[in-house]
């Protein structure tokens, strides 16, 4: 099982960072705009289906909100994948910003170039995105 972690400095604080990461019916304008271009809440808050820029649309399970750890857990269902499952978490960093830490573990291993250079993306985003939204 291939698992890709990856992570990056951003200059909000936490709690900016987290009320974004959480809403998880709006990361497609709270948290990775562009990256992702459209995400449709089913299930209540249980499920959604989110549309990526490069085309994928991809079924996702919400699988844990954490509001003490800062950390949110999905998994892709259906698709090419035989198994994924995915956090994103927020740490503090220095005295106003976070580290931003989105971990994937994913089968088969073939698919793993591919969702570690979207992640990479979604990182770019949800910086740019973040920071873009910070108050001033």
């Amino acid at each position: 099982m291939a698992t890709i972690r990856k992570q990056v400095v951003v200059d909000v604080a936490p709690e900016q960072a987290w009320a974004a990461l959480r809403d998880v019916g709006a990361v497609h304008t709270r948290l990775a705009a562009g990256f992702v271009t459209d995400c449709r809440l089913e299930d209540g808050a249980r499920s959604r289906v989110v549309t990526f820029a490069n085309g994928l649309v991809a079924r996702e399970l919400i699988v844990t909100v954490d509001e003490a750890e800062r950390r949110l857990v999905w998994s892709a269902v259906g698709g090419r994948l035989a198994h994924h499952n995915a956090s994103a978490q927020v740490f503090a960093e220095g005295e106003a910003g976070c580290r931003f830490v989105w971990v994937a573990d994913l089968l088969p291993d073939e698919l793993a170039p591919v969702i570690e250079s979207m992640i990479e993306q979604g990182l770019v985003a949800i910086r740019k995105t973040l920071e873009a939204r910070r108050p001033t």
